[in-house]
């Protein structure tokens, strides 16, 4: 032992420093992300929410389309937890169960506009040249469209043919994913070209280049993986983009019929008893309040733990 600390004080005095064993990166940016307590904080609320609505209908076993009318209208109560609609319909579990399509409707979403973006701007900063140029002026020009008239005209026109082809519930929720998914690449495509232009021109990248690696394999196997970082944190943020135009398009009356109650389609029903049951509004309203607010924490944590270059 004495000779241990004696090595220990000579290498001190030599002025060489004893490191750790160097982290991983999932361990280092795992590090990183538990000490953004709003992030931690966004994550258990996100947690929570999906396990409510995963859950909390087996466990809170009432009928969301229940008429009573004569409780319709009541204040939350023991009876009904958060209050009754203006047809005595159980809000508590009209909330849990459109809970379920809202957050389906952000992820699926999301994961459409991250797959056209990644695909975009990956072909667009790989290729570069006239295809590059082509693809950010496509970019651009979708940029440019007004996306909420333009997310409103589409679905007024044609969502009647998707109800038709595909049923009501599934008609709607398919039309609602692939618009809003259709106008949220942009931003994606952009941050992905960038990295790509960056990326390529590094020493790991070159050296797969000298190797004889085919192009596809270079993005595939050295490009994409580390150009991912900044494409999850933009997902995080698109989930929350879409369950807002999913509220929106139900609050205007042209997302879900009345019988699916998503958080939006509640807010609309709503609207005209404020003065008497203000509670059928305050739910969902902080529902997507908190949801949103704690996505948006999610990916400031998830910025934060994913950059190399932010220290904690």
């Amino acid at each position: 032992m004495a000779n241990g600390t004696a090595s220990e004080a000579v290498l001190a005095g030599a002025g060489v420093v004893a490191r750790r064993p160097a982290e991983s990166l999932t361990a280092e940016a795992w590090r990183r992300f538990r000490r953004h307590r709003l992030a931690t904080f966004g994550a258990a609320m996100l947690g929570i929410m999906v396990l409510a609505v995963l859950f909390g209908p087996f466990v809170y076993r009432v009928p969301i389309n229940e008429i009573d009318f004569k409780a319709k209208l009541k204040t939350p109560s023991w009876t009904h937890p958060m209050g009754t609609d203006d047809l005595g319909q159980d809000v508590l579990a009209r909330m849990l169960y459109g809970g379920r399509i809202s957050l389906a409707v952000g992820v699926a979403a999301m994961l459409i506009a991250i797959t056209v973006g990644t695909a975009v701007g990956a072909l667009s900063g790989q290729a570069g040249g006239a295809v590059d140029h082509t693809l950010m002026r496509v970019t651009d020009l979708f940029l440019a469209l007004p996306q909420l008239p333009l997310l409103l005209l589409i679905i007024y026109l044609f969502r009647d043919t998707l109800k038709k082809v595909l049923g009501p519930e599934a008609g709607v929720f398919v039309m609602i994913v692939v618009v809003i998914g259709g106008l949220r690449w942009m931003p994606v495509a952009r941050l992905v070209r960038a990295q790509f232009l960056s990326l390529r021109e590094k020493e790991f990248v070159e050296a797969a280049r000298s190797l004889g690696a085919p192009p596809l394999r270079q993005v595939i196997r050295h490009i994409l993986p580390n150009a991912l970082g900044p494409v999850i944190v933009a997902g995080s943020l698109d989930v929350a983009a879409a369950i807002l135009a999913e509220s929106t398009l139900s609050f205007l009356g042209l997302g879900f019929p009345p019988d699916i109650p998503t958080w939006g389609r509640i807010l609309f029903d709503a609207k005209d008893n404020l003065d008497f049951a203000p509670h059928w509004a305050i739910f969902p309203g902080t529902a997507i309040f908190l949801t949103v607010l704690s996505i948006n924490y999610l990916g400031d944590g998830l910025r934060d733990a994913l950059d190399p270059r932010k220290v904690l």
